[in-house]
């Protein structure tokens, strides 16, 4: 089944490069030293490198003790390079750490469930978003699933998050009384709920109803909410105009030929 999908993303990465031709015959770009874009250069080179946190499952879940990663985001990630025709390389590291690894030239993109906020984007370019969506909540607590607001802001109460993503700053302004705990693994997480240790995981749609479907014995309930819009972009260093500038044109061109919703039935069912 896995390899059928990659099959098929390939198929569609194949339909993006011709839907992009419309019968012209593309010139060669002349590509000398010095002159390059960030673009040409990664062509040139024959690999995209991708930074990515793989702590967020279904959009990015590091595999190989840390050194690849699966999911939407690296399916995503996959169909770019293979439009580009280089060979994906993904470098999983911290969430926290991933901008900074993009500005100083380490990645060229990062794809890693990263909302699109003011503060990232004075830092960073963004293209999308390819996804939008909200913060919910995964317990074992009824009577905290059905919870209002003001309700939810006790002291009585433990949440978790990860570290360094808008759910842990959400989660400090927007609940104050509650008593957060930061750690850098969704797996550390859903035990720390599964276990009793806090009350609830704090987190986005996608992960909580991942969470739900793989944990079907632990009776997790989730809750969700709209207080907050998740609007989830591709990072890109701001300099690189060029390859935002394709990145735009080939997530238009994946949207319209249907590679999204292929990626969202897989990952999210």
């Amino acid at each position: 089944m896995f390899n059928k999908i990659l099959k098929i993303v390939s198929l569609i990465a194949l339909a993006i490069t011709m839907s992009a031709c419309n019968g012209n015959e593309a010139k060669p770009v002349n590509i000398t030293q010095g002159s390059s874009t960030h673009l040409q250069k990664i062509i040139e080179k024959g690999e995209l490198v991708l930074g990515t946190s793989g702590t967020m499952t279904p959009m990015t879940r590091s595999i190989n003790s840390g050194k690849d990663a699966v999911g939407f985001d690296i399916d995503l990630a996959k169909a770019m390079a293979a439009t580009m025709n280089v060979t994906l390389v993904v470098k999983v590291i911290e969430f926290e750490k991933l901008i900074p690894a993009l500005q100083n030239g380490d990645v060229d993109v990062v794809i890693s469930n990263m909302t699109i906020t003011p503060k990232r984007n004075t830092q960073v370019a963004f293209v999308g978003p390819y996804l939008t969506s909200g913060k919910c909540l995964v317990t074992k607590e009824a009577t905290l699933a059905t919870a209002k607001k003001e309700e939810l802001n006790s002291a009585s109460h433990k949440i978790v998050v990860l570290k360094g993503t808008t759910t842990e700053a959400f989660l400090k302004f927007a609940l104050p009384n509650v008593e957060g705990i930061s750690v850098a693994s969704q797996d550390v997480a859903v035990s720390m709920v599964r276990d009793g240790k806090v009350s609830a995981m704090m987190s986005e749609y996608p992960m909580c109803k991942s969470i739900i479907t793989s944990n079907p014995d632990d009776n997790f309930i989730a809750a969700f909410s709209n207080l907050t819009y998740e609007p989830i972009g591709i990072a890109i260093a701001p300099q690189n105009v060029h390859l935002q500038n394709w990145t735009q044109n080939f997530m238009t061109r994946a949207d319209n030929v249907g590679l999204l919703k292929i990626l969202a039935k897989k990952w999210f069912k």
